[in-house]
C-alpha cells in the first residue's frame, strides 16, 4: 500500500452563502490523498500506473471554478472528479480550507474534510 499526497493546491474562487463572495471571491487551499496499492508503478516507473498529481491539481481547479454555497458541496465534487478519473479501489481524501473566512470574529480557516 502506498499513500500519494497532493497538498496546498492554492486556488483563489467564489465559494460562499454571502453576495459579497461572489463578487470578491476568496483564498481557498485544496489538500488531496489517495491510498493505494501503487506497487505496479514501483517497480516500471510508468505513470499510467499510479495517479497523477498533475491532473490531479487540473481536476482540482477545474471543480473550484464552479461557484457553490458550501464548501462541503465543493469538496464532494472534487471528490467525486477523482473518483471518476481513477477507477482503480483507492481511498481518497479531500481537505479543503478557506482562509480567513467573512465571518464575526477573527477566524484564520474554515475547513472540511472528506473520504471515500
Amino acid at each position: 500500500m502506498g499513500l500519494i499526497e497532493v497538498n496546498g493546491i492554492r486556488v483563489f474562487a467564489f465559494h460562499g452563502c454571502l453576495a459579497e463572495e461572489a463578487r470578491i471571491g476568496g483564498h481557498y487551499r485544496v489538500d488531496v490523498q489517495v491510498e493505494g496499492d501503487f506497487a505496479k508503478a514501483e517497480s516500471t516507473d510508468d505513470l499510467s500506473l499510479t495517479v497523477d498529481y498533475g491532473r490531479v491539481t487540473t481536476i482540482v481547479k477545474e471543480q473550484m471554478a464552479q461557484r457553490s454555497a458550501l464548501i462541503e458541496h465543493v469538496a464532494r465534487r472534487i471528490l467525486d472528479a477523482l473518483k471518476a478519473e481513477w477507477k482503480a479501489p483507492y481511498h481518497w481524501r479531500v481537505r479543503l480550507v478557506k482562509e480567513r473566512p467573512p465571518v464575526q470574529g477573527d477566524v484564520d480557516q474554515a475547513v472540511y474534510q472528506l473520504e471515500g
